[in-house]
């Protein structure tokens, strides 16, 4: 089937929801991602963060093997080894409190909203302009991007959006406050570090005022930024974070991760999901978690991490670079011919590198953890060739 019938089926019978670009990938392995002609694309994109092991990793695709060749699915009335050992593991490697799980970001976001809103009976939810935590009604409605929640209002009531500043947050968390959601590193909105002075003032105001601290870690945790969670560089522990995209490593799968404060807040039938917590995606998770909590690869994100931002920061047109470890974003001049869309479009048919922008001037990498020197040294080249102008 050529690329002319496949776009056809689409325009037939697929909502139009996504902007497609014009290449069919059929295979992949590595960091590197093949179409249906056999040419190689070198992936510092990764599916938004998701396939962090890179495509076809063997601990990744055996796991699912031998989980799915036992059992697929059976729901959560009943006990399955894969979902327990999975929470157990999230739990001792973070909070210490209690696992709930999703299928995806942001279903995991809604559980944690729900949590704090029943801990509190009822309160407003407090979230960062820039910020991105999905397209569900809640999650949206804690997105403070026009573009995102125009389209859909009314939203749901009770969220307040501030700048992403210690002295926002102070004046905005009161007595009547049920949680601050944050990203430690924001990624959709063009991936922005909040400080750790900022984290820092959130679990102050959270404590003072008794309301749940929430860590958005959906894109920016598992290892992206150089240790397993982000926000273990500052030292700030929240009372809950929400996790999917590369905990599944290619596998749908989400989890709300709590502390011991709100772990015990739902009740059986509080919140639910038919699939959440399956055998094949826990399976697999256990599997990603086995690879990427390892000190050794955690260093090494940090290390090209820098080496990547410190080669993009040489690039002509570059103004900003920004991010921690392997997710990164190259500003653009304003004043740039094209801007970060038509340049991603380009570095995919001219450079066959797969990136994405976030923003007019604004272009992100995102490559698989498993990522050598040289295949970032590749990317710099292939990025330079591009950013030639003026």
């Amino acid at each position: 089937m050529t690329l002319s019938d496949l776009r056809q089926l689409e325009a037939d019978h697929l909502v139009g929801a996504y902007t497609r670009q014009p290449v069919e990938f059929v295979g992949g392995d590595g960091s590197w991602l093949r179409d249906g002609e056999g040419n190689a694309y070198l992936d510092f994109q990764t599916g938004l963060a998701v396939t962090a092991l890179g495509h076809g990793h063997p601990a990744v695709v055996q796991a699912i093997r031998e989980q799915a060749g036992v059992l697929i699915h059976v729901g959560n009335l009943f006990y399955t080894e894969p979902g327990l050992g999975l929470a157990r593991r999230l739990n001792e490697r973070s909070l210490g409190g209690k696992v709930h799980f999703a299928n995806s970001g942001t279903e995991a976001v809604e559980a944690a909203l729900k949590v704090a809103r029943k801990a509190r009976r009822g309160g407003t939810v407090i979230s960062a302009h820039r910020g991105f935590h999905g397209r569900t009604y809640g999650a949206l409605s804690a997105t403070p991007q026009e573009s995102k929640q125009a389209p859909f209002a009314p939203l749901v009531p009770g969220f307040v959006a501030v700048e992403p500043t210690a002295e926002a947050i102070i004046a905005a968390v009161d007595e009547r406050t049920a949680a601050v959601l944050l990203e430690p590193v924001q990624g959709e909105g063009g991936v922005h570090v909040l400080s750790d002075d900022v984290l820092r003032t959130a679990r102050e105001a959270c404590d003072a005022h008794g309301a749940a601290l929430i860590f958005d870690e959906v894109q920016c945790g598992m290892g992206r930024t150089g240790t397993l969670w982000a926000w273990e560089r500052a030292g700030v522990v929240p009372d809950a974070m929400t996790l999917a995209k590369a905990l599944g490593g290619g596998l749908p799968i989400g989890a709300l991760v709590l502390g011991p404060r709100l772990a015990d807040v739902l009740e059986a039938g509080d919140h639910g999901s038919t699939f959440a917590g399956g055998p094949v995606a826990c399976a697999t998770a256990l599997a990603v978690l086995d690879h990427v909590d390892d000190p050794a690869l955690l260093d090494n994100v940090a290390r090209l991490g820098e080496r990547l931002a410190g080669g993009l920061r040489e690039l002509p047109g570059v103004v900003e670079v920004r991010g921690r470890g392997l997710m990164l974003a190259a500003e653009l001049t304003s004043d740039h011919p094209e801007g970060a869309p038509a340049l991603v479009r380009r570095a995919l048919l001219e450079q066959r590198l797969v990136i994405n922008a976030t923003g007019p001037t604004t272009v992100r990498l995102l490559p698989p953890l498993t990522v050598s020197k040289a295949e970032v040294d590749e990317a710099l080249g292939r990025l330079g060739t591009l950013f030639k102008w003026g």
